[in-house]
């Protein structure tokens, strides 16, 4: 039997720079293979994107701007269950419905929104106005939406990676953007290696994990940001206040699945300065920056190498 060769696929998806790599034994089908992990990951795209009016998000955000109710097929009704339990997780932070304050904060924001402008938006986010019966989903009122932006690339990555083990794939992994899940090791079960990106801007990694299965997730304010008024504001908000989170620049968790990972990464950054203690109370393999640039968390730590098992 010939020996698997290691194979690098890169391609663009969901607003990122992304990457398929994996060992085969068949060259000849690595083409094929890493058709369909892409596809799944496009298919995911098309259905949730909030930017697409033919998405199925879109179908759903109509029928919340009038109040109404929608029957939602098993796939969205297991989106719509990670949504409620990282909610009840959070304390109400991680909120699906807080994507209408991009209507005040986003690109082309010059300057900052005023409070009647921030508290009219938040009178329509809170998940507890959203009800949810499986499988029928009834917004009680007017003018709210999903958005699926924290959990759908996760949620991507996880099934691109299940596409590959389905067709034959054991050691590989799935990148979309540094949203990370692991097919599994190497062939000789020696673990990949996943450079952790400083925020300060320094070119060489902060850490690296090495890794052979679950999923790896990092969020932050370093990469994704606003500069408005000549202060520089993280493009995570805040469902309570309406506003920016100000808390650790950088956490990177590794979990199960990339979409838990990036569920507790988010967590971890919309509780602010108590984003580090939650980390440790929650007890998720962690590193985090914090406010002096300092390494911390969970996963031990030797000569900027970490370890997760």
């Amino acid at each position: 039997m010939d020996q698997p060769r290691h194979h690098n696929v890169e391609f663009s998806a969901m607003g990122s720079p992304c990457l398929l790599s994996f060992f085969a034994e068949d060259t000849a089908d690595v083409d094929r293979i890493a058709a369909i992990a892409i596809d799944e990951i496009r298919r995911i795209e098309r259905r949730y994107s909030r930017y697409r009016q033919d998405s199925f998000l879109s179908q759903i955000n109509s029928v919340a701007e009038t109040a109404g109710s929608i029957e939602v097929d098993p796939e969205t009704a297991d989106l719509l269950d990670h949504a409620y339990f990282a909610y009840a997780k959070s304390d109400g932070l991680f909120d699906v419905t807080s994507g209408l304050l991009r209507r005040v904060w986003n690109d082309a924001t010059s300057e900052l929104p005023g409070e009647a402008d921030v508290s009219a938006l938040l009178a329509r986010v809170g998940l507890e106005k959203v009800e949810w019966r499986r499988s029928r989903l009834t917004f009680t009122r007017p003018g709210m939406e999903l958005d699926f932006g924290g959990i759908g690339k996760e949620y991507a990555a996880d099934r691109s990676a299940e596409a590959l083990r389905s067709n034959g794939i054991a050691h590989g992994l799935v990148d979309l953007g540094g949203d990370i899940a692991l097919v599994g090791p190497h062939p000789d079960g020696s673990p990949w290696r996943i450079g952790v990106r400083d925020p300060a801007g320094k070119a060489e990694a902060l850490a690296t994990l090495f890794i052979s299965h679950g999923g790896v997730a990092t969020s932050g304010s370093y990469e994704r940001f606003w500069n408005i008024a000549g202060r520089q504001f993280c493009h995570v908000l805040n469902p309570r206040t309406g506003w920016p989170v100000d808390g650790l620049p950088s956490v990177t968790v590794v979990e199960e699945t990339c979409l838990a990972a990036g569920v507790t990464s988010t967590i971890a950054l919309l509780k602010g300065d108590g984003g580090a203690e939650w980390l440790g109370a929650v007890g998720a393999a962690h590193l985090y920056v914090d406010r002096s640039w300092s390494l911390g968390g969970s996963i031990s730590l030797r000569r900027q190498r970490a370890s997760y098992n």
